[in-house]
């Protein structure tokens, strides 16, 4: 039973439901059941597929930590029910809205969400209803059976004690770093003159005097596909995609071509070249508009008109973001530069690009950079302002410069502990079947261990 309070969160956490909605399964069979909750083998590849596909790291025998996450929430599911924790279908709908716009937005459209899917939004709410209703069940059973738990300097300080000093981790330094990203806006001329050229390009492979990849070859401005003339390999479920290039490439037949797309990147032309299920292959073709020194000049300005905002207290640095920045992700975390995994301390080999490590090297924290120009991963002319909320120094862990982080380590492992109790103590309750090929599978001896008495 070890580490439940940390595995029910990283299930909770990795499953995003619609998925097993929108995948065909081909076999499918109960392979574990608690109460009259049963776990279908779909339950654990989709979750599975879900973690890879947000980039996590999957833990040590994946199928089996995934499988005990399912148990823990089908038991704690149990629970509620029997406790008759209060959930209403207001609730449920709320959350339904929430999740269907998140899906929305993260596949560029309502309508390709439900071309998918293969049904329409009312059909996967209904799809995803039980699925909802049982996770918020669980999510509530835990924080019933934890909401008391609290932790004192006392036990903080009896954690840290525990810890060997050759132990002890080693912190670089870290910083805070938060920004407002201006674009420069091309001259509206220059955007007609290249939307033009790209229809003149499409029109040349339409009518057979060139082909698509050799003026992707030539003409396009994506280093990344230039020399493979445009080509790149997509896939529905990838969500990484600009929303504008993503729909317009998968309205496309093979061989067609899109009209002028555009994109945050510039503006494109899109050719279909194969399409297979959710995997396609296209070509494009990329055109990002020139901006001159005065356009970037009139951005310094606009920025510098923020920073005084921003300085004199007029507006706070998270107002201003949302009101100015040019950066969609930045909207929604304040314009915080963020680490692999979310968090909001970084190191300096963290941060995006050398222009951005040099415009921090001279401020102390609490300062606002003065407005930079420079050149962003695609290429463009961007101009920004810098906030350093923290920095620290390097230095071995301590009770001193780390309390935060080690009280919630160590409130995180009494937590860990009250639940392993908790299960231990209802687990005889609950009728429990495993299938046989999990007998491999050691996390689950617990579960084991009362499955065999049915």
């Amino acid at each position: 039973m070890k580490k439940l309070y940390f595995l029910f969160c990283m299930i909770v956490a990795g499953s995003s439901l619609v998925h097993a909605q929108i995948q065909k399964v081909v076999a499918d069979k109960i392979i574990a059941q608690v109460g009259d909750k049963i776990i279908l083998r779909s339950d654990i590849m989709n979750a599975l597929s879900d973690y890879r596909r947000q980039g996590q790291e999957l833990p040590p025998n994946p199928e089996c930590a995934f499988l005990q996450g399912q148990l823990i929430q089908k038991a704690l599911v149990l629970q509620a029910e029997k406790d008759s924790l209060p959930i209403t279908e207001d609730e449920i709908d709320a959350a339904l809205d929430n999740r269907i716009r998140f899906f929305i937005g993260q596949y560029g459209g309502k309508e390709i969400l439900e071309e998918i899917a293969g049904k329409n939004v009312y059909q996967i709410k209904e799809d995803l209803r039980q699925s909802l209703r049982e996770q918020k069940l669980a999510e509530d059973m835990r924080r019933k059976v934890l909401e008391n738990i609290k932790i004192t300097p006392v036990e903080v300080n009896a954690y840290f004690a525990k810890i060997p000093k050759d132990s002890l981790a080693f912190y670089e330094s870290e910083i805070e770093v938060s920004q407002i990203v201006i674009q420069p806006l091309a001259n509206r001329d220059v955007d007609d003159y290249i939307i033009k050229q790209l229809y003149d390009y499409k029109k040349q492979v339409e009518v057979g005097v060139k082909k698509f990849e050799q003026l992707a070859k030539n003409f396009s401005e994506d280093p990344g596909t230039k020399d493979l003339g445009g080509q790149m390999n997509m896939n529905r479920n990838d969500k990484n995609w600009d929303p504008a290039f993503f729909s317009a490439a998968f309205k496309l037949k093979e061989g067609q071509i899109s009209p002028v797309i555009k994109s945050k990147f510039g503006y494109h032309i899109i050719q279909m070249v194969s399409r297979s299920g959710d995997d396609a292959v296209v070509r494009h073709l990329l055109m990002i508009p020139p901006v001159t020194d005065e356009e970037v000049k009139i951005a310094v300005q606009k920025a510098d008109s923020v920073r005084n905002l921003i300085v004199s207290r007029t507006m706070s640095f998270a107002e201003a973001v949302l009101k100015y920045t040019d950066d969609e992700q930045g909207k929604s975390n304040a314009g915080t530069i963020q680490g692999k995994n979310g968090e909001t301390y970084i190191t300096i080999d963290q941060l995006p690009d050398n222009f951005l490590v040099r415009s921090i090297t001279d401020l102390k924290p609490g300062e606002y950079s003065k407005p930079q120009s420079y050149t962003d991963a695609q290429g463009r002319k961007m101009v920004r302002i810098v906030y350093l909320k923290t920095r620290t120094t390097p230095h071995r862990e301590s009770l001193k410069d780390d309390y935060n982080k080690i009280a919630q380590r160590a409130l995180d492992e009494k937590k860990q502990g009250v639940l392993e109790k908790w299960f231990k103590g209802h687990l005889p309750d609950y009728y429990i079947t495993i299938d046989k090929e999990y007998n491999g599978c050691s996390s689950l001896a617990d579960w084991w261990k009362y499955a065999a008495k049915n």
